[in-house]
């Protein structure tokens, strides 16, 4: 876990692949319990830590996670992505070569135990994606997310054949060396939850990131 950001009510952080936002059955150590043991570390805390979750990563994938530090920004915040005012901008490599190299898409999907899927009635879903490079049998896609379901990034793209790399739940053929995807939450946009400010986050390149990070860093806007 790195910090990116923190002040009285926000701890902004990247999150590595592989650690899960927050408990689960694994028992492996989260996202959350790491960031109320900082918080109490680095502030002296007595008593019990307050950290609110207020959006979800999937756990094999990496990048930024804000998180609340009172009850009155988790509030706020989580009406914020209700309401989808903030702006969720991520990057994938995906297997293929996506036509056109920029679309719209648009689809109905419904998620259970099994998974999440694309179906004929169901929760409507929509996302913006761009090429960024294509080499070989791989392609570096820019998504802007316009709804927040589970897995959505995932089973939209893998539904048009186009698996997110080292993603074998939904299509991928082989896993990446550390058992990852090649899904990165790069930049966040949210309102500052007590003060009327605006505020961007961006995640750092992460090591293991199955693109050479500066290839093509000319294509982002």
């Amino acid at each position: 876990m790195q910090i990116l950001y923190v002040d009285n009510h926000l701890l902004v952080v990247y999150k590595p692949a592989g650690l899960p936002v927050q408990a689960d059955a694994s028992g492996d150590i989260d996202l959350l319990t790491l960031a109320k043991a900082w918080i109490k570390k680095e502030y002296s805390k007595p008593g019990e830590v307050f950290v609110g979750l207020v959006h979800r990563l999937d756990r094999p994938a990496r990048g930024v996670v804000v998180l609340a530090r009172t009850s009155k920004a988790a509030a706020r915040l989580s009406e914020q992505f209700r309401s989808r005012t903030t702006h969720k901008r991520y990057e994938v490599v995906v297997l293929g070569q996506p036509e056109p190299p920029a679309a719209e898409l648009h689809d109905q999907l419904f998620s259970d135990e099994r998974g999440t899927r694309v179906v004929s009635s169901g929760s409507a879903s929509s996302l913006h994606y761009r090429t960024l490079e294509h080499r070989g049998d791989r392609t570096w896609l820019e998504v802007d997310l316009h709804s927040g379901r589970k897995h959505q990034i995932r089973v939209q793209l893998a539904s048009r054949g186009w698996p997110v790399l080292g993603d074998l739940r939904y299509g991928a053929k082989n896993p990446l060396q550390d058992q990852s995807i090649a899904l990165l939450a790069r930049r966040l946009d949210i309102d500052h939850p007590t003060r009327s400010e605006r505020l961007s986050f961006v995640a750092p390149d992460p090591p293991g990131w199955p693109w050479q990070p500066n290839e093509g860093r000319d294509f982002l806007s």
